[in-house]
């Protein structure tokens, strides 16, 4: 979020209006609900998570164990189950 000064994007009578109100303090415009972006949309988050995750999945098919998987991604074995669970991966023993 960057911040724009209000004199230079707002017309004078609508610049006045919002001082009324709130007189030289910060004040936060939300997006229109239509731009809005998604979670991880902008930084790299959720294409990294992705990439981790179909990464353990082929660890996990090559034969590794919930708790091995846990120890490399630094993960609770419960966080293991759950993520490879929503990847679709059958839990196996062990």
């Amino acid at each position: 979020m960057g911040y724009k000064k209000a004199t230079h994007v707002l017309p004078q009578h609508l610049l006045q209006a919002i001082q009324e109100y709130v007189d030289g303090e910060y004040l936060y415009i939300p997006r229109k609900e239509e731009n809005r972006k998604q979670w991880g949309e902008v930084a790299p988050c959720r294409a990294q998570r992705a990439a981790r995750n179909r990464e353990m999945v082929a660890c996990r098919n090559a034969g590794w164990t919930v708790p091995q998987l846990a120890e490399r991604y630094f993960l609770s074995e419960k966080a293991v189950y759950k993520i490879l669970a929503r990847c679709g991966q059958a839990d196996r023993a062990g």
